[in-house]
């Protein structure tokens, strides 16, 4: 299978999960709006979130695939069997003991960490406790799901271990549809949607093990035991692990300053899950794809191939993320208000949302760059780098919420992650040059000045189309808005594969192929 078409499997399976998150999105903000329910459960669920990036996706997506790609190319699939088992052990020992001790100290956590704004005693406050200890497992549900998600993409099988977030989605869908129909009150609706999300950890679980079962590659328990290979693992894990968890570590600490103002956490979360859809399909989709085959093609020495897959997952990669920053940036209000705007979602809160999600999108093809530049790092195991540059991301974050946050509201956290983004992305990208692991070639570049006159082109449409349909898309009745917003994106997206096809930066027979493997014997590099 061609690079674009395991970036498809990838991101066919994500957008089926992020749609209906927005389904997911949809209905709470019409039952909960950005009351102080809503905000209770994203706090809560914001932290186990957290440490499922740290602890389970952020360690094994940067660490554990190399090495075990390293055993199953040296050993054979009976040495990578021993090696997972391991690991495996001692992270089900390490996480069910964090998840214990996250439990019983959660009135803490939340006082201090998680919404420290929040009134302790308070109803807000105690919801948020209560959520916290329900979905905590979900972390210990999820490291599995990492851990034989790993596995599953070592050996190519992408299209399970992408598909799992789905079934999140779905129960949670369930059980906001059971509390609509039984007309439950906003704090049972917190607590169903709590336990769904243990429910769905299971679920997923179950999945993935059915992925395992079909590959043929059964895992088993053994008393936990810090081999030299665990130790190695571990040694690596964490500096990956604080890296790719840093955008989560990002969202907890503007989710902490926000908990200052009523409402302001789920306004965050709204602006974020629409920013997230092309984020997830993309950037996700090139991330998860790119560290195996990177890691594959650099272990068998082909540095050819691997400037080939780096080239063709950048054009990828911000062919598809700049048009969909420029349509959040200059049509938010309509997008918020097509998505969100019912029942207890009002006209004000789109508008603040709307302000929102304008200032992530500044920051969107920053992500989608760390996504295709930071697997440069982790193929060669060098997990350091990658960590010093999210700590000054980190601190860029922090600065610049408390600074903005007193002077433009929610917005100005907002603004603040897109910064840290693009310092990240920037201190990747001139690193990978200035070691020369990677140049983009000159046809590359080529490529990308096309991509963005395409994109200056769909910009002035959007602009047009605001000025004249900006009452159409945001005032008229909801089937008027829909079809609307929905034509303004149609037109939009012609005229940018129209342009980007009629100057090469994307060749005809090769839309569906831009980034195959096979081209690199035919194509330019």
């Amino acid at each position: 299978m061609s690079l674009v078409g395991k970036f498809s499997t990838v991101g066919s399976a994500t957008l089926a999960s992020r749609v209906l998150g927005f389904v997911r999105e949809s209905m709470i903000a019409a039952m909960l709006g950005n009351g102080p329910v809503a905000d209770a459960f994203y706090a809560a669920f914001r932290f186990p979130n957290l440490f499922r990036r740290l602890f389970a996706e952020g360690a094994f997506n940067s660490a554990f695939v190399p090495l075990f790609a390293k055993e199953l190319e040296g050993g054979g699939r009976d040495a990578a069997r021993r090696f997972a088992e391991q690991v495996l052990s001692v992270l089900l020992f390490i996480l069910t003991a964090l998840t214990a001790l996250a439990m019983i100290f959660m009135p803490f956590l939340v006082d201090t960490i998680i919404a420290s704004s929040f009134e302790a005693g308070s109803e807000k406050f105690q919801a948020t406790v209560l959520y916290g200890r329900i979905m905590f497992p979900y972390l210990a549900a999820m490291s599995l799901v990492a851990m034989l998600s790993g596995v599953l993409n070592s050996f190519r099988r992408y299209f399970l271990a992408a598909l799992a977030p789905v079934l999140l989605n779905l129960v949670l869908i369930s059980a906001l549809a059971l509390g609509l129909f039984a007309q439950l009150p906003p704090a049972d609706v917190g607590l169903y949607l709590s336990w769904s999300v243990v429910f769905s950890g299971l679920l997923q679980f179950a999945l993935l093990l059915y992925g395992m079962h079909r590959e043929g590659f059964g895992l088993s328990l053994r008393l936990p035991s810090f081999t030299p290979s665990v130790r190695r693992l571990l040694w690596l894990a964490l500096p990956a692990a604080i890296t790719g968890g840093i955008t989560q570590i990002n969202l907890l600490v503007g989710q902490n300053i926000a908990s200052a103002q009523a409402g302001a956490i789920s306004i965050i979360n709204y602006a974020d899950r629409i920013n997230q859809l092309p984020l997830g399909v993309i950037g996700i989709a090139i991330g998860v794809v790119l560290l195996p085959e990177l890691s594959r093609s650099l272990k068998a020495g082909d540095f050819e191939d691997a400037a080939h897959l780096q080239n063709r997952s950048l054009e990828f990669g911000l062919g598809l993320t700049l048009p969909a920053a420029i349509g959040f940036a200059l049509l938010p209000e309509a997008l918020v208000a097509l998505v969100f705007e019912r029942g207890a979602f009002t006209r004000e809160t789109t508008l603040v949302t709307a302000e929102v999600l304008r200032a992530f999108a500044i920051g969107l093809p920053a992500f989608t760059l760390i996504s295709i530049f930071r697997p440069g790092f982790y193929a060669r195991e060098d997990m350091r780098t990658p960590m010093w540059f999210a700590a000054a991301n980190a601190v860029t974050n922090i600065v610049g919420s408390l600074v903005l946050f007193p002077l433009v509201g929610v917005a100005g956290i907002a603004i603040a992650t897109s910064l840290a983004g693009w310092v990240n992305a920037v201190l990747l990208a001139v690193t990978l040059w200035r070691r020369e692991l990677f140049r983009p070639s000159a046809v590359t570049l080529r490529r990308l000045a096309m991509i963005a006159l395409a994109n200056l082109a769909m910009a002035a449409l959007l602009v047009a189309a605001n000025r004249y349909m900006g009452e159409a898309m945001l005032d008229a009745a909801f089937l008027v808005r829909a079809g609307t917003v929905l034509a303004v994106i149609a037109a939009a997206a012609l005229v940018y594969f129209a342009i980007v096809i009629a100057t090469g930066a994307v060749e005809r027979d090769r839309l569906l192929a831009l980034v195959s493997r096979k081209a690199k014997t035919s194509g330019p590099r």
